[in-house]
């Protein structure tokens, strides 16, 4: 089942009159259960791709699909909807919220969604085991290290039971064990889930873990990872 696809898509930025063409004419579909990892070198287009996919930018031209539906002709708030259950996102940054805890930074993405308290904690502690931090659950990000943050971030992306999680530099803040680590957790979680993991990366770290490499240099796909 196809999960995502984009369809001669172009993105161009302008300031003033300069314009910069992140994307040119870019194809691609990627199927459910894959752990495919985006790469190419600064500039590529690979953090554009993966918003694209996201839903957090619109194409210039072409067409994005997710699970079957178009969402160019989606308008901001049926956007943010569809990103809201349908989307994960893993950010180089980790991006949780600094106040609250492990727990509560889970619980966040399922309390959107109006979720039962009891099924709320029922999936955060079940995600919490699943990452390695049910001892940590109480912790607030200042008290944990990069490595138990981003495994909270990706937890925090699974909870929704998503159609597909996006990590945009997963381990670029990371030292070499704890990346390690986040891959092996990612990778183990998406065997057992068969949730679809997409990531932009260029540290060969990441790429060993791939299933499929999609390669892009100057806005185009120069490999798509099945040959073509």
């Amino acid at each position: 089942m196809e999960v995502a696809k984009v369809t001669d898509v172009t993105r161009v930025y302008k300031v003033g009159e300069v314009e910069t063409h992140a994307l040119n004419g870019v194809s691609l579909s990627i199927e459910a259960g894959e752990f495919t990892a985006l790469v190419g070198p600064s500039g590529s287009g690979k953090t554009t791709l993966l918003q694209l996919l996201g839903c957090l930018d619109q194409p210039t031209s072409g067409k994005v699909f997710i699970n079957g539906k178009d969402v160019t002709q989606l308008n901001r708030n049926q956007r943010a909807d569809l990103r809201k259950g349908a989307i994960g996102f893993v950010f180089q940054f980790f991006a949780l919220i600094p106040t609250l805890t492990a727990y509560e930074n889970i619980e966040m993405p399922l309390l959107l969604l109006g979720k039962k308290p009891s099924e709320r904690r029922q999936r955060v502690m079940e995600l919490l085991d699943a990452v390695g931090m049910a001892e940590r659950a109480h912790h607030r990000p200042d008290q944990l290290s990069g490595g138990e943050q981003q495994r909270v971030a990706v937890a925090r992306a699974l909870a929704p039971h998503p159609l597909m999680i996006l990590a945009d530099e997963p381990t670029a803040n990371l030292d070499t064990d704890n990346g390690r680590q986040v891959m092996q957790i990612m990778q183990k979680l998406n065997q057992e889930t068969k949730t679809t993991f997409i990531f932009a990366t260029h540290d060969p770290r990441v790429i060993q873990y791939a299933q499929r490499v999609v390669t892009l240099r100057d806005g185009k796909i120069v490999d798509d990872g099945n040959g073509k």
